[in-house]
């Protein structure tokens, strides 16, 4: 791009990004973040997400929720594609605390309906299971109550 005069812009480092999540080449991809900031493009809410879905792949749980932080520390909301990829995966890893803080997020359960009803009976079913059945209830009580879309979740044998 540089040698036919285009600037690189926020889109053409994402799909970049995304391949090296893809291939989980998450050195590169970290290091062309930085590469990105200190040409002055500021990432966006899917530069987190493409580095999620890379430590996703990779299986690292505590490099995914550091970039899921940043998404807010950097101003920015989640998107349905950040929910996606991360709930089912905090669910593999019984991590059932975050789970329960992502499904209870303003976004989810406000205006927009970010998580779908699979991700949300997801993680009913991971909290049954491990016998936090108050916090089971409560998420349905939450789903079944918001002001967006009413969920029909089902609560599992206990």
């Amino acid at each position: 791009m540089v040698e036919k005069n285009v600037a690189p812009d926020i889109r053409s480092y994402n799909a970049k990004l995304l391949g090296f999540a893809t291939e989980k080449r998450m050195k590169e991809a970290d290091n062309l973040v930085e590469k990105m900031r200190s040409k002055g493009v500021k990432p966006n809410v899917f530069t987190f997400t493409y580095m999620i879905i890379g430590f996703v792949n990779e299986g690292n749980l505590e490099e995914a929720k550091e970039w899921y932080s940043q998404i807010g520390k950097n101003g920015l909301a989640p998107n349905r594609q950040t929910f996606k990829t991360l709930v089912p995966f905090v669910c593999e890893k019984a991590d059932l605390s975050f789970a329960m803080e992502l499904c209870n997020c303003k976004e989810n359960f406000g205006r927009r309906n970010l998580v779908d009803v699979a991700l949300l009976q997801r993680v009913v079913d991971d909290l049954v299971g491990a016998s936090k059945i108050e916090d089971a209830k409560e998420l349905m009580k939450l789903a079944e109550t918001n002001s967006y879309w009413r969920y029909k979740l089902n609560m599992p044998a206990e």
